[in-house]
């Protein structure tokens, strides 16, 4: 059987208990060698293979599980963060299927999760934004029209932008076509939750300059939006005068 399992932002410990307990059941692993840290390779048997699907294509992936599976063997796939998020899943679920070899997905903590906690922050406030959109600026793989950063921008919303610290100008540009403006709350995460995690706090106008200044160039989050300014109204959920199922308010 193979298990898709997410790896979590980076710190070992931020793997979950199921994934973490199969790592160390596992015949095999094929691991996301450019972005899981390594250290989780640790919770592997003496004799478990190990190979590193960043030097590998889809086909040769296929194979060693192909491989694994004849010999009646386990075989995480262990990506990272959670695989749902730009993890290149579906196309290795549907290979399996074709191939009648079970499977299953365990969810792992997303770097988007890792870097709001980094920056001790809530996505989602009252009277400032209750929509996350989680996105990415066309690179080598295309993005639809009416999915670019400068149509999503028009929302206004919160905003977390993988894979594209490598063009932060090109973000910057895209952002400001929006309904952001220049002294819009932004920041940049580089490898959240990581020991050599670095944060440079800024703005929509100062993206591409805070970038270059603190030397992020790839492995980095950008996030967007008001949620990073201190304004924002008291939730209802606590409030005093509010009445919930399970409380009376005061001003009722």
């Amino acid at each position: 059987m193979v298990h898709f399992v997410g790896a979590g932002p980076g710190a070992p410990d931020l793997i979950t208990l199921r994934g973490a307990e199969l790592l160390r059941a596992a015949d095999c692993i094929i691991y996301a060698g450019s972005l899981v840290n390594p250290a989780l390779l640790g919770l592997a048997k003496t004799d478990c293979a190990l190979y590193n699907s960043a030097e590998m294509t889809l086909e040769q992936v296929l194979a060693v599980i192909r491989r694994q599976e004849k010999q009646g063997k386990n075989t995480v796939r262990l990506h990272t963060g959670d695989p749902c998020l730009y993890g290149a899943i579906r196309e290795q679920m549907d290979a399996l299927d074709a191939l009648h070899i079970p499977y299953q997905d365990v969810p792992g903590v997303s770097s988007f999760c890792g870097a709001a906690a980094a920056l001790n922050a809530e996505y989602t406030l009252p009277g400032v934004s209750q929509s996350v959109i989680i996105t990415r600026l066309a690179g080598r793989t295309p993005v639809r029209s009416a999915e670019s950063l400068a149509s999503l921008a028009r929302h206004g919303a919160t905003m977390v932008i993988f894979l594209s610290a490598g063009m932060l100008a090109q973000v910057q540009t895209a952002l400001l076509q929006g309904a952001y403006t220049p002294d819009t709350p932004a920041a940049i995460v580089y490898k959240a939750t990581w020991p050599e995690e670095k944060i440079a706090r800024c703005t929509v106008g100062t993206l591409a300059e805070s970038g270059a200044a603190a030397g992020i160039c790839k492995t980095a989050l950008i996030l967007v939006g008001d949620f990073l300014s201190p304004a924002y109204e008291r939730s209802k959920l606590y409030d005093p005068a509010f009445t919930t199922g399970f409380r009376k308010g005061s001003g009722e």
